[in-house]
């Protein structure tokens, strides 16, 4: 289980090295060549679907840094703040998240993207919650098409054995001991991502440590009636 002893506090910058894959270790295997892979022709173009919460912004945002760290043009947007126009740079990786929430203008813009980024060496890096088929109805039906033409990947949920595993990963590297009922609790009800349930083990502990109690489930009820969020 080494790879899930991982750096994952809420202000962790994300990086493909503390993606916990459970079933995606083809999705993260073609991310990393997307990223290392600048040689003057665009790679295929890949696109993302998920759930929020499953990992899509982070591995955008990894995959973005990881490009930039190897020497290479590489630029995250929001959908929100895509204009009517995207970066024309040689050889860069175009990374937009959540491309159903796209404008008019800023669909425009990415199809356009689509169709110079053979010239202009570029590849894109897509993400939305459905997949091509099922994004809002007011994507453009060519962009759409072009979005379906890309290499394709769900991102798969955690099973619930990782999840109880990379929770005690954290709670050890805390210093925090949970009972079954504690993590049961916490796997049950708290945010079902590593970094919420990170986020949820720093504020037990904060709680515990300020109450001067253990971490158990009467506690954590007594916080969660108080206003803790988990």
């Amino acid at each position: 289980m080494k790879q899930l002893i991982l750096n994952l506090r809420p202000d962790c910058p994300p990086t493909l090295e503390n993606f916990v894959p459970g079933g995606n270790a083809e999705l993260l295997e073609n991310l990393m060549r997307l990223a290392a892979t600048r040689s003057g022709q665009p790679c295929a173009h890949l696109y993302l679907w998920g759930n929020p919460g499953s990992g899509r912004s982070h591995l955008l945002r990894a995959t973005v840094a990881r490009t930039i760290d190897s020497g290479h043009p590489a630029f995250f947007l929001n959908a929100e703040e895509v204009a009517d126009r995207l970066p024309e740079n040689e050889n860069a990786l175009l990374a937009i998240d959540d491309v159903g929430r796209l404008s008019p203008d800023a669909q425009i813009a990415l199809f356009n993207a689509f169709n110079r980024a053979r010239a202009n060496a570029q590849s894109l890096l897509l993400s939305g919650p459905d997949s091509p088929k099922g994004l809002a109805p007011g994507l453009r039906e060519d962009l759409r098409t072009r979005i379906g033409q890309s290499l394709v990947f769900e991102v798969r949920p955690l099973d619930d054995a990782t999840r109880g595993a990379i929770l005690h990963s954290l709670a050890t590297q805390r210093g925090l001991r949970l009972t079954g009922e504690v993590a049961g609790f916490l796997l049950a009800h708290a945010r079902r991502d590593p970094p919420g349930m990170a986020a949820a083990l720093d504020a037990l502990d904060a709680a515990s440590l300020e109450h001067k109690r253990p971490v158990t489930l009467p506690l954590l009820r007594e916080l969660m009636r108080q206003g803790l969020r988990i």
